[in-house]
């Protein structure tokens, strides 16, 4: 089997899929009745890819998760008329014309903490690091203030494309208003009213034409770099100790107060005889909405991390229960579709009952990612250390393994015979044929011929991972279902 399965670096022109694999698939699609337009769009959509990135900046209480929550079309972000509040997630899928992009709220921190100028400040610097193009809110009622002028000297300097939104115009005496704006600088103000919805579909064109297609793959330097791998974990659970024990020298600052580390610090440490690209990142706290200015630029930051990176390793504190922290945490880098590695940190401190209680809790609470390598070490001692290279190098391989597209079929042809969709209303939907789409994290496309129900595609997952691996990656698993048209079968 092993041979019939192989890691890809780069991709085709037809996604993953080499001329001949596209042209099988598609005459087998043919025969099924797929229209060639709806599986083209199905590929492109799965194997998309990272998602080129829009961030939202601006400075406090000028409307920027209204208009977040109207880019995205539901009420997600945390909308409070009070400058500073916002939520633990801060980044979203969005989709507008056909186009689907990433949008990121940096919408909150509290601002007499640093200083306006400098909260301000650190926000333009994370869209200027993460995003393809910057929408910049500036609130058109009050006109361009000192704070405003000096984002755009940041945005200016990054040469990042720039859509400014002149928000709360919420009618046409309003447009004098967002007309002063072009006196910034950064060309036409767009007039909106994020709250009602005004003037958006304008600016979102706008988006579309400063967003690339397809973005700069934020992972993975030239050929042969080293690989980059994000410490990830709520605070004090030993990320700074982890990397100066790799490291075998006190690179970073570690203090018994949690959340010492402010930003991600990229360190090349050589490990088992390899270089790789370690990037300590600043703990994430329990609710990043009310965070102190510092603090929530940090959980920004710890969000960039893993989009950059390729391998998250997740630490956790083994001498505490898993909390709802550690695992919102392994929600980010599974959505992020990184590879994963859970390590276990200060497992020398624990006693046999302490052990017996983490085993259950791992197999409750971590259940989603039962998936990922495990690795039990202790920062301070260096106990087990060697073991962590192993588990990322299965982590990546499994990360970037691909499956034919004729074994696929073979084998997915063995489950519908086997295991056969439950019959729902009178009919047994049955998958038709597939293909993966791509790598980093794998993606499949299943053709179906009827709707596949969520407990019947979490089977299909588990039984790709029995006979393929994917160990330590997140699966994403798309379906296609046959219109009514064409061949009946």
């Amino acid at each position: 089997m092993n041979d019939q399965i192989h890691s890809e670096g780069s991709g085709h022109e037809h996604g993953e899929l080499g001329d001949a694999e596209y042209a099988e698939f598609m005459e087998l699609a043919a025969q099924e009745g797929f229209d060639p337009e709806e599986v083209e769009g199905a590929l492109d959509e799965a194997g998309h890819g990272p998602l080129p990135v829009l961030a939202v900046v601006g400075r406090p209480n000028v409307g920027k998760s209204t208009l977040v929550n109207r880019i995205i079309g539901r009420r997600e972000a945390v909308v409070q008329d009070k400058p500073g509040v916002t939520r633990d997630r801060v980044s979203y899928e969005a989709e507008w014309a056909g186009r689907r992009f990433k949008v990121v709220d940096t919408g909150g921190w509290e601002q007499d903490v640093l200083g306006l100028d400098a909260s301000v400040a650190a926000q333009a610097e994370y869209a200027i690091e993460t995003a393809d193009a910057v929408v910049f809110v500036v609130d058109s009622t009050v006109g361009a203030t000192d704070t405003d002028e000096a984002v755009v000297k940041l945005l200016r300097r990054a040469g990042k494309p720039v859509v400014l939104c002149a928000n709360k115009v919420d009618g046409q005496s309003g447009e004098a208003d967002a007309t002063a704006l072009w006196s910034l600088g950064l060309g036409e103000p767009y007039p909106v009213s994020s709250l009602h919805g005004r003037g958006t579909g304008d600016m979102l064109d706008a988006v579309l034409e400063a967003l690339p297609d397809a973005p700069a793959q934020k992972f993975g330097t030239a050929l042969g770099g080293p690989r980059r791998i994000a410490l990830i974990g709520r605070p004090n659970v030993g990320k700074s100790s982890l990397l100066n024990k790799v490291a075998g020298e006190d690179r970073v600052v570690v203090n018994e107060l949690a959340g010492t580390t402010r930003d991600p610090v990229d360190e090349l440490i050589n490990l088992g005889g390899i270089t790789w690209k370690f990037i300590d990142t600043a703990g994430i706290r329990r609710r990043v909405h009310l965070q102190e200015g510092a603090d929530y630029y940090a959980s920004l930051r710890t969000a960039a991390a893993v989009e950059k990176a390729e391998v998250a390793v997740v630490l956790i504190d083994s001498s505490e229960s898993i909390s709802v922290q550690d695992q919102r945490i392994i929600t980010m880098a599974v959505e992020a579709g990184r590879a994963i590695v859970v390590a276990f940190n200060k497992w020398d401190t624990l006693d046999e009952e302490r052990r017996y209680y983490l085993e259950r809790e791992i197999e409750t609470e971590l259940a989603q990612i039962s998936w990922a390598p495990r690795v039990n070490v202790s920062a301070v001692t260096g106990r087990h250390m060697e073991k962590l290279v192993p588990a990322i190098e299965t982590a990546l391989e499994g990360w970037e393994t691909r499956v034919p597209t004729g074994r696929l079929n073979a084998f997915l042809g063995e489950i519908v015979a086997s295991n056969p969709h439950p019959i729902r209303g009178g009919k047994q939907p049955r998958i038709l044929f597939g293909t993966q789409a791509g790598t980093k994290p794998p993606r499949f496309v299943l053709f179906a011929s009827g709707f596949l129900e969520h407990g019947y595609r979490r089977f299909v997952e588990r039984r790709l991972r029995e006979e393929f691996g994917f160990e330590g990656t997140p699966i994403h698993i798309s379906v296609r279902v046959r219109e009514k048209r064409g061949r009946n079968k």
